[in-house]
């Protein structure tokens, strides 16, 4: 296939966290806001006057530093964004914003806090507890943390506006960059896709990474190429894949797998465009206020094994078969980076569960935070790869 117009541009950028992107928005005066997770509803960081950046370490190498403030025995995310932090990376943050529900990353953000590595006039690190149930007590305690840890700290810190029109501001580009992401990655679906995993997990990376009101005319102008854009007559795809489980924030992760053979023609990773890159539907006529039902939303669709109630639980392992179905995928790959606490028990329970109760081929991985061009997991992707074709040939799934 011709290449993407904007693909190499989007792949240099996200070499950097101070990306071309977000210094542009600096210098026009906004407050550029770090966050790291999904569970704090994205929207309320990009009101007026503000932008989110997903935090990450790209091109990392030694976590030596890291590691001796954290140990060995915790998540390599965190350990890469405290390296990262104590080499200089993230002064160009304003404030930081992290899940008090996860103790790794709340170590990190604390160590990067007291540590001073963000030197920005006014900078602080806010810890927002997150729920563990996705009932009205959950939306509750999350509308709380919202409004006092979120909304009220922006507001007293920087002056942001909260007000119920600035936030429909705030999810109407948000709609619209969700919108642009939902069909290029609709195209996935296609037998014979006109974008491949690898360039749709650039795009999607970059609206966490970028201000998304300077995206904007890239996505718009890449789903016009798209629209008219041959694909390959045989793609170089021997089987389709989901990829789920931890976050992916580095796409050479998705391209070591689509070069050994498995087209990933779907993501429920975190970061990824599943869940997260879906529109915010407001009723204004409810009667229910705009933040309640922003945290309502981001409530029910999370993904995260944060959640332990038996009903998400159980609908963590549905959801991905039904994008599986949906995107006609051959099998599944379950993966999460070394020592992440909460998606070392949910891999091990998802991949039985997956293939037992739903009967798909299912690579279950636990990975480095760097994967790089990894032999290891590119030999058991091709190992994967051959007992699905397997499979195939046997006539069952």
């Amino acid at each position: 296939m011709k290449d993407l117009k904007h693909l190499y541009y989007l792949e240099n950028l996200l070499q950097e966290n101070n990306n071309e992107l977000v210094r542009q928005a600096r210098e026009q005066g906004r407050k550029c806001v770090g966050t790291v997770c999904y569970q704090i509803p994205e929207v309320l960081l990009n009101l007026p006057g503000c932008f989110s950046v997903r935090m990450r370490a790209p091109r990392t190498s030694s976590m030596e530093m890291g590691t001796y403030y954290m140990t060995s025995l915790t998540c390599e995310y965190c350990r890469a964004l405290l390296e990262r932090g104590l080499e200089g990376g993230f002064q160009f943050l304003d404030c930081l914003f992290d899940p008090a529900s996860c103790s790794q990353m709340a170590d990190c953000a604390e160590n990067i806090e007291k540590l001073e590595l963000c030197t920005a006039p006014g900078f602080f690190a806010q810890h927002v507890d997150t729920p563990m149930k996705d009932d009205e007590n959950g939306v509750s305690h999350m509308v709380n943390m919202c409004r006092v840890r979120v909304l009220q700290k922006l507001h007293e810190a920087f002056g942001v506006d909260v007000s119920d029109e600035a936030i429909l501001k705030a999810v109407e580009l948000h709609n619209e960059v969700c919108g642009l992401i939902t069909e290029l990655g609709r195209y996935r679906a296609e037998l014979r896709p006109r974008i491949t995993g690898y360039e749709f997990s650039v795009f999607c990376l970059a609206t966490y990474c970028c201000p998304k009101d300077l995206l904007l005319p890239i996505l718009r102008e890449t789903a016009e190429e798209l629209k008219t854009r041959e694909p390959d007559e045989k793609p170089p795809y021997r089987i389709r894949v989901a990829v789920a489980g931890a976050e992916i924030d580095d796409p050479d992760f998705i391209k070591l797998i689509e070069d050994t053979g498995a087209y990933v023609a779907v993501d429920r990773y975190c970061f990824g465009s599943f869940p997260g890159r879906q529109r915010i539907e407001l009723d204004t006529e409810s009667g229910e206020d705009l933040l309640t039902q922003i945290c309502r939303k981001y409530v029910a669709e999370c993904q995260c094994p944060r959640y332990m109630n038996t009903s998400k639980v159980a609908s963590r392992k549905a959801y991905i078969d039904r994008l599986a179905r949906e995107y006609s995928c051959d099998g599944v790959i379950l993966q999460q980076i070394n020592f992440c606490n909460f998606w070392g028990y949910e891999r091990a329970g998802a991949a039985h569960v997956l293939t037992t109760d739903y009967s798909w081929p299912v690579l279950s991985i636990d990975r480095p935070y760097t994967v790089g061009m990894s032999g290891q997991i590119r030999t058991r992707v091709q190992a994967f790869i051959e007992r699905v074709e397997l499979k195939k040939m046997g006539g069952n799934r």
